[in-house]
């Protein structure tokens, strides 16, 4: 039974993880950010059209994101961000064009090849950075 905090996305799609041997269960507090994450992510869903979004990592416990090699500082570990495709829409970086289009307020957009990572942390920059192939990030989306 799915614990639903929007009409599209539930709570165990936000905190799934590959890595079985984690517990990725997360706390009261990143539930609540999770709730709003969610709300928020309903916003990226109607900038794509209202199609289905594949949700590959949402929260991650310190564990976890030690084991998948996050930052330290990552939103992923407060459940401010998201990582996603939307196979139905296009490319990540269509989607990425779609979402900064459309004025989805968000922390970080960032298209990284074959998936989009975008955040709602709350400092809420607006920045926009594509992974260059050779590692690192630039800044904006490529022409």
């Amino acid at each position: 039974m799915a614990t639903w905090l929007t009409a599209h996305f539930a709570l165990e799609e936000l905190a799934c993880t590959q890595h079985r041997e984690f517990d990725n269960t997360p706390p009261p507090e990143v539930v609540a950010t999770l709730r709003t994450t969610a709300a928020r992510m309903e916003a990226v869903r109607r900038a794509l059209g209202d199609r289905v979004i594949a949700v590959s990592s949402g929260y991650r416990s310190r564990a976890l994101n030690r084991a998948v090699g996050g930052a330290r500082t990552s939103a992923h570990l407060t459940g401010h961000a998201v990582d996603f495709h939307c196979r139905r829409f296009g490319r990540a970086l269509d989607v990425c064009r779609a979402i900064a289009a459309a004025g989805v307020a968000f922390d970080q957009l960032i298209e990284e090849g074959d998936w989009v990572h975008i955040s709602f942390d709350p400092r809420m920059r607006s920045q926009i950075l594509t992974r260059k192939p050779d590692g690192g990030y630039a800044l904006g989306l490529p022409a």
